[in-house]
C-alpha cells in the first residue's frame, strides 16, 4: 500500500478530540487566484474580475468569490496534516457564512475546532464534526462554517502508537 508524504498514516476518529484547535499554515490570495478560479468555474461577475467596475461598489475593489474562499480554506486544513489519513467523504457543509471580503494580497488562515466525533452503525466507520473559522492577516474573520466528514475508526483490539 503507498502511503502519502507527509500524511499521517493510521489516523482513526478515536484520534481527535472535541474541543481541540489547530490553525493551519497561511495563506496569501492573489489576483491571479481569482482570475483561475473564475476561468475554472465560469463566474466572471464583475465584482471578481473588473477593477473598475469593483472599485465603484462598496467593497471600493476586488474581491475573492465566497466559494473560492472556501476552498481554499478546506485545502490549508488538509495541508495542515491535521486530518492525516483519516477522512474517508466529505458527507455535510452546513451554516457558511461569508463575514468580511477578502482581497488580493489577503493572507488567509483556518481555525479548525473538532465539534463531535460520532460513531456509527458501521463500527469501521464514525463522523467526524469540525467547526471552520477562516481568518485574514489582521485576525478578522471572513468566513465560518461547519463540516461532517466520513471518518475511519480503530480496528477493534488495535491500539494507538
Amino acid at each position: 500500500m503507498s502511503q502519502v508524504v507527509g500524511v499521517a498514516a493510521g489516523k482513526t476518529l478515536e484520534d481527535f478530540v472535541p474541543g481541540e484547535t489547530i490553525v493551519s499554515p497561511g495563506r496569501t490570495v492573489e489576483a491571479a487566484d481569482i482570475n483561475l478560479f473564475a476561468g475554472l468555474t465560469g463566474d466572471f461577475y464583475p465584482l471578481h474580475v473588473d477593477e473598475v467596475a469593483a472599485s465603484a461598489t462598496p467593497f471600493g475593489g476586488r474581491i475573492a468569490h465566497g466559494p473560492l474562499t472556501f476552498c481554499l480554506a478546506m485545502g490549508l486544513v488538509g495541508l495542515s496534516n491535521f486530518l492525516g489519513d483519516a477522512i474517508v467523504a466529505l458527507l455535510e457543509i452546513d451554516k457558511m457564512r461569508a463575514l468580511a471580503p477578502v482581497r488580493p494580497g489577503d493572507t488567509i488562515r483556518v481555525h479548525v475546532t473538532v465539534r463531535a466525533c460520532e460513531p456509527t452503525s458501521n463500527p469501521r466507520k464514525g463522523v467526524l464534526h469540525l467547526e471552520y473559522s477562516v481568518r485574514n492577516q489582521n485576525g478578522i474573520e471572513v468566513m465560518n462554517f461547519l463540516t461532517a466528514m466520513l471518518a475511519r475508526r480503530r480496528e477493534e483490539g488495535a491500539t494507538s502508537g
